[in-house]
């Protein structure tokens, strides 16, 4: 059964939650990019909040798993991997807007079994993100990296396919998020073993296509932060938002982006393939698509 509806229509999520009579609720829908904050927070704080109303107003509640992001935690530092009960410290609207979204939601812990999952970096067939990152090493032979992240700074990542195995066994046997708020209780981390510099990320992708090393581009963090705002002034003109930004700059400037999955593999039983084999099926994914 297809039930359509709006995350920002709290009207809409309680008619497809009466109509759907579901007995799990995966909570995907988000915004990665918008104009202003106030376009992150309609969709990403508000919408989840709307949703686990309509979970919590259901004669019998349905499990609630709410994808968030890292971005809600903050980077991390090159030397320690972050951990579900560290406290959050985002560095973007979009982070500040994911986790406004676990807060509100959290609220409802009382009445709702709720389970937050918090992915890194997602990749994988269908994402255009990462996909330039491909096609710079295919066409170019070249890999950008932000002056800044060059020095030991490194990344967590996670293929989608991945990733839905871990939001099935976090909905089935995940641990919930208590009314006391208590740190990491009722949250995982969803990420890949290996954290590659973003220099390795650019070799791991040229392996993955079967071609040379690339040559690696550092870019000084000031002509990026100028990117970002003209990426900010082209998104006002075309009246819709950019790739290329001032708060995904943010995020790019920022340390590390690693997190640990320990707590996932532990309780759930949950395991990923290794990051070179997911990234030759996605390089595989992108030329077999044409994309490439």
């Amino acid at each position: 059964m297809l039930v359509t509806g709006d995350v920002a229509d709290r009207e809409s999520a309680q008619r497809a939650l009466v109509e759907s009579q579901a007995c799990t609720v995966f909570h995907l829908a988000g915004l990665v990019r918008a104009r202003s904050r106030e376009e992150f927070t309609r969709v990403n704080a508000d919408g989840v909040e709307n949703i686990a109303v309509a979970c919590a107003a259901s004669g019998n509640p349905p499990v609630l798993v709410v994808l968030s992001s890292l971005a809600a935690a903050g980077p991390s530092a090159a030397d320690r991997l972050r951990v579900e009960g560290d406290l959050p410290a985002p560095v973007s609207n979009y982070g500040r807007s994911k986790l406004a979204g676990e807060q509100a939601t959290a609220g409802y812990a009382g009445l709702v079994p709720i389970t937050i999952v918090r992915p890194p970096i997602v990749f994988g067939p269908g994402d255009r993100a990462v996909l330039e990152m491909f096609r710079l090493v295919s066409r170019w032979g070249i890999h950008v990296v932000p002056c800044l992240a060059g020095r030991g700074r490194r990344l967590s990542l996670i293929h989608v396919d991945d990733l839905v195995e871990g939001l099935l066994l976090a909905a089935e046997k995940g641990e919930r998020l208590r009314g006391d708020s208590s740190l990491g209780q009722g949250i995982y981390f969803i990420a890949g073993e290996e954290h590659p510099t973003y220099a390795q990320l650019g070799q791991a992708i040229a392996k993955a296509l079967v071609q040379r090393p690339p040559v690696v581009m550092p870019v000084p963090g000031s002509l990026l932060r100028l990117a970002g705002v003209c990426g900010d002034v082209m998104a006002r003109f075309r009246n819709r938002p950019t790739w290329i930004n001032s708060d995904k700059i943010s995020e790019a400037l920022a340390a590390s982006w690693t997190c640990c999955s320990v707590k996932a593999r532990e309780q759930l039983g949950w395991s990923t393939a290794t990051l070179a084999d997911r990234l030759h099926e996605t390089a595989q994914w992108y030329r077999q698509s044409g994309w490439l």
